[in-house]
């Protein structure tokens, strides 16, 4: 409690600091002092300029109207540097009074932003574009890009599903648009369009539940990325046509830099520990509660369970440049990181090459970019809908505290009831590790055909090959796997070629300028799949069981050894185009896109993606005041974007070769053969989003408070759902368009502030805030989603999608508290309803602060989430008195509780909680040695703290938290049954540079 109360005291401080820096203007007024005035080239006093002696601590600030006086010797130097201007220095000499015009600085209006197939300047965007760079990147143990931006760009939403390494994270810009496809962006790195698709396999449920694959996106090493730009609407977006509904983020790997190449080392070690434990009866209470349930161990399962996870990073790079456009850097990174739950890990090693090379007079220029690394996952049973046996930490939660974990031979003591096994034998008596080899790159030539036009081609490639490899020792005291054993092999290999060429003109002609682009692409989407599985073991040894599957004993019949296999090829052919005009004070930008894809039906198989945007620069108008407005620029787009992500090859009617029988004598399987999976739909189309953007982007207090406002409405149509079929059938399900509208609309505000920009100390403040509204319009159906684990729910759900809605809105029963004998008293009856509660977030924003003092950074990174609620299913199975009733443990509200022993605990709001947080997500401490002229030339020494502390009312362990509990493929959102617990982690390192 002292730290988080320490640590809003820090937020007020800064706060403040930031109000009384910018409302006043310190004035240091001596005799025999210089005055002046400083000016823009318009003559307009500029307020705030900081005006210091040059070598010194001394300095004033400039007045409202520009005025300054400072007491300097005839010898001194001032400096008069303010945000947005270019500093100068004027010498003194023996002059009483000294005026100073300071020229604005354009680095920043003019820094190039990444906008898809090119870049262009920051001020000539028409479009809902964010940038972020290494400087603003989140610190610490980052194991992919998402991690990098979480909290810091407004409108897109970051949530990781769990704390474990490596574990999957949903990304979601300007709302929820899909039903059922992939609601994620597309990420685009060094111009290579990533498929979206899983890249491993998640674990298969042996009878303790199943879990989701890794990110895909881990194979990336964050040290390699320079610069991450988000595209937001539909005018910047719809250059991606059918993949860029949900937007877009453009990855920009690290460059070699002009000069003598130099050498880049960076080490880190990292502590992890859990940041909070469930509040459970202790053994010594539970045994007075319970004596007849008192087996005499004492035993604190949480702390056998969880650990302090260790992580080490090491990171080297060596790159350098010619000067005349050519240049290279080479990659290692290594990262070696331990969950905070035994067992639990990830280990990567990655390297990269990015080179350029001018030839034929500096026309043709030829790059290349690649990416290989290999990850290695240790996985444990933390599943997502483990039944009434519980899984890793179900088991943890409800076992026995009384309950000894090991023999007196060492051997795990297990339960002969299988509804209460040893959590810990799950782990000692079961190994699953995951395998991912993957290679990303791209092969490119520019020439330039005559001034001011070029042609680019580019070869791009994405493989990856992916093994899991998991196994269940017969010994193991499980319902589904005890006396038998159980193995599951899963292969995934992905192999995708793009081809693209395109014409880019850019050229200016008096005041009107000219930008254009007109190209072709083609991409192929190869995937393989084959799982095999197998139980009845002789043998109870795990390495024997997963190198050698034909050790399952086959006379115990079918079962033993099955097989299956699925391939399928996807290509989508592409014409696009863009054209943006410049004039002067006005720019416009069009665009059109047409893609070809094999997923869709034989008359949907093209798809037209128009936009169009305008911005004004009002700043240069005459009765914009300028010593109000440094910048002011409005913006009004509207574009179509589509959306294409669902399985492969999935519109029409497949046959897929499935192997699947017993391994009756030799090693061969038999009994295979063609089934289809999917029944014909030749009209199914493209999921479509139209979108209406108006934004302003404007400089205030001549440029020390920079922003933009967006407001965007978002129309989704023609949703992409899967349908299960009546049955009987001869395919389970039909891939279907939904007769329904998703409507997304919100507000946006991002601001930069430069409060204290001096010599010696500087402090300044990015702040972001997002509002978003969706709902489902149109819509005569119901679909229900959210399925709800826990012994006696078989069947219970907690969210429906229905007309007047937002998707995956709560659907549940009102919990009113309980009658005389402890059952339940529902208000409204015994009926679930809309209850107005949303697993989406109303607001979501990011403060940070960055102060500077000499050589000495600080940076705090806050971030909140507020207006979602979390279903705590885990409450729900494990929490409440009948469990208690039935000798399981329990938290300690529990014993205390009205509710009756037999009460059932039916799916309500009783277990619906708000999931609003803040968090200090970030701060990091470092210093920066002055090395002089040495062979080292940059030394830098750091500390990172990450998830330092959270404020929220959920009870859970954490409330950024999203288990898969998808119905028929209908994905959930906001539901928490036995996820994995974030971290709190402590990073020292260093940054070295020869």
């Amino acid at each position: 409690m002292q730290s988080v109360r320490s640590s809003l005291q820090l937020g007020l401080l800064s706060v403040l600091m930031l109000f009384f820096t910018l409302s006043s203007q310190l004035t240091f007024a001596q005799d025999n002092s210089v005055t002046g005035k400083v000016s823009d080239n318009t003559g307009r006093g500029l307020p705030g300029v900081s005006v210091s002696v040059k070598g010194t601590t001394r300095g004033t600030n400039s007045d409202a109207d520009g005025n300054f006086r400072i007491n300097a010797p005839a010898n001194a130097v001032l400096v008069f540097s303010f945000v947005g201007f270019e500093s100068q220095d004027v010498t003194v000499g023996n002059r009483a009074t000294i005026n100073v015009t300071l020229l604005e600085d354009n680095k920043t209006l003019n820094e190039v932003v990444v906008i898809g197939y090119g870049t262009a300047k920051k001020k000539d965007l028409t479009g809902a574009v964010n940038t972020i760079g290494t400087k603003d990147f989140n610190k610490g143990i980052i194991t992919s890009p998402e991690q990098l931006l979480q909290g810091r760009v407004p409108g897109v939403a970051i949530t990781q599903n769990s704390g474990e390494p490596g574990g999957g994270i949903n990304i979601r810009i300007r709302g929820t648009s899909s039903v059922r496809s992939n609601n994620n962006p597309l990420f685009v790195v060094d111009g290579v369009p990533l498929s979206g698709g899983e890249t491993s396999a998640g674990g298969d449920n042996s009878g303790i539940g199943s879990t989701a694959p890794k990110n895909p996106l881990n194979f990336m090493n964050p040290e390699d990325i320079a610069s991450v730009d988000i595209l937001k609407d539909a005018s910047a977006t719809a250059i991606y046509g059918s993949r860029g509904a949900n937007g877009v983020v453009l990855i920009t790997t690290k460059k070699g830099k002009a000069g003598k190449g130099s050498l880049e080392y960076s080490p880190s070690i990292g502590f992890a520990t859990i940041t909070k434990q469930y509040d459970l009866l202790s053994a010594d209470e539970y045994a007075k509660l319970q004596p007849s349930q008192d087996l005499g161990a004492r035993v604190d399962w949480q702390d056998a369970l969880f650990r302090t996870g260790v992580t080490n990073q090491q990171n080297l790079a060596y790159g350098g440049g010619d000067g005349a456009g050519g240049n290279y850097r080479f990659s290692l990174g290594y990262l070696d990181q331990e969950g905070i739950m035994e067992r639990s890990k990830m280990n990567r090693v990655s390297g990269t090459f990015n080179g350029n090379k001018k030839f034929i007079n500096n026309k043709l220029n030829i790059g290349v970019q690649v990416t290989l690394s290999e990850t290695k996952d240790n996985n444990i049973p933390v599943t997502d809908n483990a039944g009434y046996q519980g899984d890793l930490l179900g088991g943890i939660l409800k076992s026995n505290p009384t309950r000894a974990i090991y023999n007196a031979d060492g051997s795990f003591n297990q339960s002969k009831n299988i509804a209460e096994p040893n959590p810990l034998a799950l782990i000692g008596l079961s190994k699953d590790n995951t395998k991912t080899l993957r290679t990303l790159g791209n092969i490119n030539a520019e020439y330039e055909i005559i001034n001011g036009l070029k042609f680019k081609v580019v070869y791009g490639f994405d493989k990856s090959m992916s093994s899991r490899k998991a196994a269940f020792s017969r010994d193991l005291l499980y319902q589904d796997i005890q006396n038998v054993g159980r193995l599951v092999m899963s292969d995934i290999e992905i192999d995708n070629t793009l081809l693209d060429g395109y014409f880019t003109y850019d050229k200016e002609f008096g005041k009107v300028s000219v930008n254009a682009l007109l190209g072709y692409e083609y991409q192929s989407f190869d995937n393989y799949f084959k799982r095999t599985t197998a139980s009845n073991f002789r043998t109870s040894n795990l390495d024997l069981m997963i190198n050698n599957a034909a050790s399952a004993d086959n006379s115990k019949g079918f079962g033993s050894l099955l097989a299956n296999s699925s391939s399928s090829r996807d290509e989508l052919q592409s014409y696009f185009g863009r054209v943006n005009v410049g004039f002067g004070k006005l720019m416009a930008t069009a665009t059109l896109r047409a893609d070809g894809s094999t997923r869709f039906g034989s008359g949907n198989q093209v798809g037209y993606f128009p936009s169009a945007a305008i911005a004004y620069k009002l700043s240069d108008e005459a009765f914009i005041p300028k010593n109000i407005f440094s910048d002011l620029k409005v913006r009004v787009g509207y574009g179509i974007t589509g959306n294409q992500e669902i399985p492969h090859n999935l519109y029409q009617q497949r046959q897929r070769y499935s192997d699947w029988g017993t391994n009756a004598e030799a090693n061969n399987i038999s009994g295979g053969g063609l089934n289809d999976v999917a029944f014909p739909n030749p009209n199914l189309k493209w999921e479509q989003t139209a979108q209406t953007n108006l934004g302003i982007d404007f400089g205030i207090a001549g440029g020390r408070v920079t922003g933009n406002l967006e407001y965007y409405h978002k129309n989704t149509t023609d949703l992409l759902i899967q349908v299960t079929s009546a049955q009987p059938a001869l395919s389970p399900f039909v891939w279907k368009n939904l007769d329904a509208n998703v409507i997304n609309q919100g507000v946006e505000l991002g601001l930069n502030v430069a409060a204290i920009d001096k010599p010696q100390f500087g402090w300044d403040v990015q702040f972001n805030v997002a509002y978003n509204k969706n709902e489902v319009q149109n819509f005569a159906g119901l679909i229900n989603t959210g399925a709800i684990s826990g012994q006696g729910l078989t069947g219970a759900f907690a969210q429906r999608i229905a007309q007047g809605q937002p998707l995956f809105a709560f659907f549940l029963r009102d919990f009113g508290g309980y009658d005389e004998n402890g059952n339940t008293i529902y208000t409204g009856g015994d009926v679930q309803k809309f209850l107005g509660k949303s697993p989406l977030p109303s607001f979501t924003g990011g403060l940070t602060n960055n102060f500077r003092y000499k050589n000495l950074s600080l940076s705090l990174f806050f971030n909140g989430v507020f207006g979602n609620y979390i279903y705590n299913n885990t409450a729900n199975a494990y929490f409440t008195k009948g469990s208690y009733n039935n000798g399981r443990n329990v938290t300690r509200d529990i014993p205390t509780l009205a509710e009756g022993p037999f009460n059932a605990p039916d799916v309500s709001t009783r277990f619906l909680e708000n999931g609003s947080f803040v968090r200090l997500q970030n701060a990091s401490l470092s210093y920066r040695f002055n090395t002089g002229n040495s062979a080292l030339s940059n030394l830098r020494v750091f500390v990172t703290g990450q998830n330092l502390f959270l404020i929220t009312n959920y009870k859970g362990q954490d409330p950024e938290v999203n288990t898969n509990k998808a119905i028929n493929g209908v994905p959930s959102l906001g539901i928490d049954y036995t996820a994995y617990p974030r971290a709190r982690t402590f990073t020292i390192g260093a940054n070295l540079a020869f």
